[in-house]
């Protein structure tokens, strides 16, 4: 079951409406009392629906998510359609330059602040969540596979598990480095994060920024999942193969935690 409506984000673009959408698992009613973790996703126009992803191509985790039984709610809003890269600007914490010229001003804490602030409270009151850190998700892809990240370290009193699929690390490398090592974590802090083969020459020094955020993430006591995808690409389709995998490390032990 998928609730799909309009919302504006005045902090952020004003009365532009973008779309949001809130997964439920489909043996649920609302006389149940059954309640469920929540994981809140980045590019929410490419996670359920082929006719409103971007490139016609969605990752179709409703499906995977009822196919296997799943209990858990996923909450995802839609990105900046501003063709001024405004995506780029809301997904990133640091102001960077795009192909060596545009300046790219970080509005990720703005994006943050209002999803934890305004969008969660609002899933809390409305759907049957639970609301505390310990069942409180995020997970994006590229460039929200970076704000993932960025979620998880800056925003870790909220969201304790996160999934970053192709983080966009090349954007600021120093920066991400000196947030992991300022970073104060709760202990269990769990990452899933990856990259596909196919996509290690698309930056100067990837993989080797890829494996110093590593080393560090491990340093700083994250329990850390970290794949390299083989034949992994930068598409839709290639992080809808990655869901059973970032499903998994994202619930992995809740039983434990439920006894």
């Amino acid at each position: 079951m998928i609730h799909k409506w309009e919302l504006t984000i005045p902090e952020l673009t004003g009365d532009t409406p973008r779309r949001a959408y809130v997964y439920l698992p489909g043996w649920w009613t609302e006389d149940s009392d059954e309640r469920f973790p929540v994981l809140y996703m980045f590019d929410g126009h490419n996670v359920f629906y082929d006719e409103d992803a971007t490139y016609g191509k969605s990752w179709g985790l409703g499906e995977y998510l009822e196919y296997t039984d799943t209990p858990l709610i996923v909450a995802a809003v839609e990105c900046n359609r501003d063709p001024n890269n405004g995506r780029l600007s809301e997904y990133s914490p640091y102001t960077f330059r795009y192909n060596s010229r545009q300046r790219i001003p970080g509005r990720g804490k703005l994006t943050m602040d209002w999803l934890t602030q305004v969008f969660k409270p609002e899933i809390d009151r409305e759907f049957p969540t639970l609301p505390d850190r310990d069942n409180t998700f995020i997970a994006g892809s590229s460039m929200g596979g970076l704000m993932s990240l960025y979620a998880l370290l800056e925003y870790n009193t909220i969201f304790s598990r996160a999934a970053a699929l192709s983080p966009s690390l090349w954007v600021a490398p120093g920066k991400v480095e000196g947030l992991i090592r300022s970073s104060c974590l709760a202990p269990g802090t769990t990452l899933y994060m990856d990259y596909g083969s196919q996509e290690l020459a698309n930056h100067d020094q990837m993989l080797r920024n890829l494996g110093k955020a590593a080393r560090l993430l491990l340093e700083k006591g994250i329990f850390l999942d970290f794949r390299i995808v083989p034949n992994g690409d930068h598409s839709e389709a290639s992080w809808e193969r990655q869901i059973p995998f970032f499903i998994n490390t994202l619930l992995y032990g809740r039983e434990q935690l439920e006894e």
